[in-house]
């Protein structure tokens, strides 16, 4: 009898690790071979798969859930929602746009509008927003788009690093381990900064390709770019600049103040509230669910803390700076950000670590196209008005970028 549970019981381990291993090569390859599923899909597919195989109850399953991450995620969401649809992102950006500038100050002024507001309003959404508008004023102007749009998603994820709001990953982790908000601010806004200025700098004097191109310019659609609404701009700042304050200010959990401030802005006789959550990201909440299930049903495994083991009697102990360093770019370009954070937080417990990794995971996101969320959005946005960027395109700025940033970030956090 005992012998038959031990067998039952390794049976129950190969199945959990079958199904964790299928997650995340789903993750790499953005999706299962000849099936219709993208990452969403995969998780969502795992997690089901984890709990029909009776290794974790319903309730379990919902257990290992991170409330805390996904509330916060779904609240900025909703306060994304309401700044583009009261027409905040197009009209700031069609304002710089407008200004009399040549080629690298309008460079400058772009990285720096991309990179402020997705520290508050996350990369996804600002690249969402600002690449049409982007595209069409290179076009128009006669000007290179690649550089411009490569660069847009490149600030948007560097800029994003600089606060525990600006992306999933990060939200995740200051979650986690409870970092406070200031203290990640102070750590991260310096090596932003430089790292920005980096980006700028290889965009105005790396080998680019000629600052001209003739290419047809595609019509929008009226509704990719909605009206400016002064008042409820207004509202959605206000409720963004009061998060802020609270979350330097004090200690109300995150999660709960988001919260209230998307409930306010819910409030509205202009907005129908099934017209803001149509912006909502739901599957990006199914992915890290489905993340979380998995996640947890593989750890009951004892491999991974075995691993962790095996690792730290080798000298590569996750805690340290350098072996954190290499393996949050190594999975962030294998299985995204977003997975690779999942993979390595259960084995971080000090919040220094977590500003390792939140740094090295987003700036991670720039090397390779399908490294990030964001640089797809451009791409994808970039070729409807025209413009195509492939990933050796992507790859010339990218790569570069990646390398000196990562430098920048191993030079603040470590040397004296």
């Amino acid at each position: 009898m005992g012998d038959f549970m031990v067998f039952e019981h390794r049976v129950v381990d190969l199945g959990i690790v079958a199904i964790f291993v299928t997650v995340y090569v789903g993750m790499f390859l953005g999706g299962l071979p000849r099936l219709k599923l993208d990452r969403a899909g995969v998780a969502l597919l795992g997690a089901i798969g984890v709990i029909g195989l009776g290794v974790m109850t319903t309730e379990q399953a919902a257990k290992a859930i991170d409330l805390p991450t996904i509330l916060l995620l779904f609240s900025f969401m909703v306060v994304s929602a309401q700044m583009r649809l009261g027409g905040f992102y197009t009209a700031v950006t069609r304002r710089v746009a407008a200004l009399p500038l040549g080629r690298n100050a309008l460079l400058a002024a772009l990285i720096a509008v991309a990179g402020v507001l997705s520290a508050i309003f996350s990369n996804d959404i600002i690249c969402l927003a600002m690449t049409p508008v982007v595209a069409r004023l290179c076009l128009q102007r006669q000007l290179n788009p690649v550089p411009f749009l490569v660069g847009l998603a490149c600030a948007a994820n560097i800029g994003s690093a600089a606060t525990l709001i600006g992306n999933p990953q990060n939200m995740l982790i200051g979650s986690v381990l409870q970092i406070p908000f200031s203290v990640y601010l102070r750590q991260a806004v310096v090596p932003v900064v430089l790292s920005l200025t980096v980006l700028w700098a290889w965009l105005v004097w790396g080998p680019q390709a000629p600052d001209t191109a003739r290419l047809p310019v595609t019509a929008l659609d009226p509704d990719d770019e909605p009206l400016f609404d002064p008042w409820q701009t207004v509202k959605g700042l206000a409720v963004a600049l009061g998060l802020l304050l609270v979350f330097l200010l004090t200690d109300w959990p995150r999660e709960v103040a988001a919260l209230v401030g998307a409930g306010v802005l819910l409030l509205s006789q202009r907005f129908h509230s099934s017209r803001v959550m149509g912006f909502v990201d739901w599957e990006l909440l199914v992915l890290f669910m489905g993340l979380f299930v998995v996640n947890h049903a593989f750890e009951t495994t004892g491999l991974a803390a075995q691993a962790v083991a095996w690792l730290g009697s080798q000298g590569f102990n996750l805690g340290d700076t350098g072996p954190l360093f290499v393996a949050g770019v190594g999975l962030s370009n294998l299985v995204s950000n977003v997975p690779a954070v999942m993979l390595l937080l259960p084995h971080l417990k000090a919040p220094e670590a977590g500003v390792t990794l939140a740094l090295v995971s987003t700036f991670a996101g720039n090397l390779l196209l399908v490294g990030s969320i964001a640089n797809l959005i451009v791409v994808d946005l970039a070729r409807r008005s025209g413009v195509v960027i492939d990933v050796w395109a992507h790859a010339r700025i990218g790569v570069p970028v990646t390398a000196v940033t990562l430098g920048v970030v191993w030079g603040w956090l470590v040397l004296p």
